[in-house]
């Protein structure tokens, strides 16, 4: 767990990190190893869960040394959708969710915290209004919550 104080704000109490796959913690498939040390550190506070449609095909493998769960969702059921109601049934309220796509917009906006990555494929403007985060890459995004400090500076009343 992890709980952040945010002044002016009511506290932020975290039990699970919701990670879109492609564009926001892989690049085409590729996980860094940077960015799998960042979240194999977060899970050590954190339930984590990497959600993708697997464009490239690469999810298992790429995934394979992250401590997170793969969740591989039906390409056949919007992606939208599909993620908020992943975050809603977790709980809402205890989730952080990272993301860049259309598709993460629902999930970034139910999300106790949404932040939104941007990184080399760029974010959807949609999703970038409903985030309450914008960072420039995935090791600033993960930083925000291994240095929660960060956090308060940004969203402190």
């Amino acid at each position: 767990m992890l709980r952040i104080n945010i002044p002016g704000r009511k506290d932020i109490i975290l039990k699970y990190l919701v990670l879109d796959m492609n564009g926001t913690i892989a690049i085409e498939g590729h996980i860094s190893e940077e960015t799998i040390s960042q979240i194999n550190t977060l899970a050590e506070k954190l339930e984590v869960f990497v959600l993708t449609a697997d464009t490239f095909g690469k999810a298992r493998e790429a995934c394979s040394s992250i401590n997170a769960k793969l969740v591989i969702m039906d390409p056949a059921r919007p992606g939208g959708q599909t993620k908020a109601e992943f975050v809603e049934k977790l709980g809402a309220e205890f989730t952080a969710a990272l993301g860049n796509g259309y598709n993460d917009r629902l999930m970034l906006k139910k999300a106790a915290l949404g932040i939104l990555v941007l990184e080399e494929e760029g974010c959807s403007a949609h999703s970038l209004l409903a985030a309450d985060v914008v960072v420039r890459n995935i090791r600033d995004g993960l930083n925000l919550l291994l240095k929660p400090k960060r956090l308060v500076a940004t969203l402190r009343d």
